[in-house]
């Protein structure tokens, strides 16, 4: 499942399915014995790389340019979340699915593309400006997934069917997809971008890239939102 804002910032989220054989799929206990449920949150590393390009011949897995840039910061944030549980089975047609661990993956990916030649400090520093803000939001976004994904932990779910190790697999997908999808909602940056590149008039004004950020985040506090509400519950 991919969702993406724009292409010069985007969120894409990823629902893991092969993590729910790593929890045990299936019908009983799928906790190993004396393992605590909990929530994991796995935040990588901000991977950053600067990549020029001959405006003539743009590299074709470079976003296009939109009309009058120079330059662009390309973002990414992407989400991997996988979900294990518990299944008491009642009979052979019904059971009561439990979660009991939830991990989530994330991953910040920018490359700033600049041009070989022609391009000034001036749109370079506003370029980086749009680096900032991301990493901005990428600073405190383990705890946005945690605060999402902790009230799942717990949950349960009554399933029925014939096959209700399918209808196991269905519940965990979709809690790793309602997780995902939500944090890419709370996160969200691209106001924060836009309101940038309205200041700086995508570069082309006197205003300083570093003033501009300044003005832009302040005040900005996701992580400190209301937390999530389960369908549901």
């Amino acid at each position: 499942m991919e969702a993406a804002l724009s292409s010069r910032r985007s969120i894409v989220s990823r629902v893991l399915l092969g993590a729910l054989i790593l929890f045990g799929v299936g019908c009983g206990n799928v906790v190993p014995p004396g393992e605590t449920p909990r929530v994991t949150i796995d935040k990588q590393p901000v991977v950053f790389a600067n990549r020029m390009f001959d405006p003539s011949r743009p590299p074709a897995d470079m976003p296009p340019l939109a009309f009058g840039e120079q330059a662009q910061c390309d973002t990414s944030f992407a989400s991997n979340a996988s979900v294990g549980g518990q299944s008491r089975q009642m009979d052979a047609m019904h059971a009561t699915v439990t979660i009991t661990q939830i991990k989530v993956t994330l991953q910040l990916n920018i490359i700033i593309w600049l041009p070989v030649s022609g391009v000034t400090q001036h749109v370079i520093e506003h370029e980086e400006g749009h680096r900032q803000i991301s990493e901005h939001y990428y600073q405190t976004a383990d705890k946005l997934a945690e605060r999402i994904a902790a009230p799942y932990l717990g949950k349960q779910v009554a399933i029925t069917g014939a096959d209700l190790h399918a209808e196991f697999n269905k519940v965990l997908q979709q809690m790793g997809a309602e997780i995902t999808a939500e944090y890419n909602r709370q996160l969200n940056p691209e106001p924060a971008q836009l309101r940038y590149d309205a200041i700086t008039d995508h570069s082309r004004n006197g205003v300083l890239a570093k003033d501009a950020v300044a003005q832009v985040l302040q005040g900005v506090s996701f992580a400190s939102s209301p937390s999530a509400t389960i369908p549901g519950n």
